[in-house]
């Protein structure tokens, strides 16, 4: 296969090109009734009338401009993934034909990065679905992870310092500093002591209080430290990786488990490395986070669409093809598309499968079914 020409180096820099492995998989349950088969969730305009995957993409450039970003995505949507990031080459784009975790969909894209770059290229690894209200200081801080990675030969994660308890954030507990003089608060560097994924909801407490960071979903690393690490440590992965090297992607996905990078990798790895730079990053995980993305009235109401609030506070609505009147309510979540209105509160929101569970299975893939 012939690859898009990239420079062996940053003209810019003199450095080794930094490229992205980009996770866009799964149609995202949590955002129904918007996110569906036809409408996963990579490609969803959640935050700003952009789809989430093209934000993640565009927010990189012209660090990791459009030619040296390669998205990871599955069979099923596959196609709306290509259509909505025109600028990606078509090779770029690494199509799943099973799901097989972002530990192993993670060595395909370094392995890919290896191929067209050789093994001392930066990636940053990233699921598609963040977002960053700085975007700036966002590669500001990518930039700087991939020159400790390079000096260190390490993997450097991205922390973010905790605003409240989330008991489904990755959490990381730093330990020494590379440099004394230059805290974590101050941009340093120092060793992870411990990474627990998903700790629950009292030790998450416990991890907050204790100066714990969340996991941003960011890690950045040169290509041949990650498939080192994940020979290493990931056995789930591990036993494919010659294929994968010779190129028979099939075969990998035949021996590959999946797990995913957090459980299968970063809390194993024997060293990593963490940051916390801040560029306003926020998790695009559930409709009730979007109040923390999206741009808030003064009554803290987030809105796309037509919408006109009155007398009503911290509403989250979505509205396609109509007009939304609220008045007089607080804390709901309000999402209209031809054939379905849906309305929740914002901490029902947080869960769905219980509703879902109950919807007969065309309902939950495609809502329009709900209205005839």
């Amino acid at each position: 296969m012939e690859y898009p020409a990239v420079a062996p180096v940053d003209p810019a820099t003199g450095a080794p090109p930094i490229w992205a492995v980009v996770f866009a998989g799964g149609i995202g349950s949590r955002f129904w009734p918007l996110a569906t088969p036809a409408t996963p969730k990579p490609v969803l305009a959640l935050v700003d009338g952009r789809p989430l995957v093209a934000d993640t993409v565009g927010r990189l450039d012209p660090i990791v401009p459009a030619e040296r970003v390669l998205v990871v995505t599955s069979a099923d949507i596959a196609d709306r993934v290509r259509a909505a990031l025109p600028a990606v080459p078509a090779a770029n784009v690494l199509v799943e034909e099973r799901p097989i975790g972002t530990a192993a969909a993670l060595a395909w894209g370094v392995t890919e990065v290896k191929r067209r770059a050789g093994d001392q290229a930066a990636v940053c690894a990233i699921h598609a679905d963040l977002a960053a209200a700085f975007p700036e200081a966002f590669r500001a801080a990518v930039s700087r992870a991939a020159q400790v990675a390079a000096r260190e030969r390490a993997l450097v994660a991205l922390g973010v310092r905790p605003t409240r308890t989330e008991p489904g954030f990755g959490h990381i507990v730093p330990g020494a500093l590379l440099d004394h003089s230059e805290p974590i608060s101050a941009g340093g560097v120092a060793d992870v002591a411990q990474f627990v994924e998903k700790p629950g909801p009292a030790a998450a407490v416990a991890f907050g209080s204790g100066g714990a960071l969340w996991h941003s979903g960011i890690v950045v690393g040169q290509a041949q430290e990650f498939l080192d690490a994940l020979a290493l440590y990931v056995p789930e992965v591990s036993q494919g990786l010659g294929a994968l090297t010779a190129g028979d992607v099939p075969a990998f996905a035949r021996t590959a488990r999946p797990v995913g990078i957090e459980h299968g990798l970063l809390e194993r790895i024997g060293r990593l490395l963490v940051m916390a730079p801040e560029f306003g990053w926020d998790d695009v995980g559930t409709w009730a986070g979007l109040r923390r993305v999206r741009e808030l009235d003064d009554a803290g109401n987030g809105a796309l669409g037509d919408v006109h609030f009155v007398d009503a506070t911290g509403n989250v609505v979505h509205a396609e093809g109509g007009t939304v009147v609220l008045f007089g309510v607080s804390q709901l979540l309000v999402v209209t598309r031809p054939g379905l209105t849906f309305v929740t509160t914002l901490e029902r929101a947080a869960d769905l499968r219980p509703l879902l569970d109950s919807l007969p299975g065309s309902a939950r893939i495609n809502p329009g079914s709900l209205g005839g």
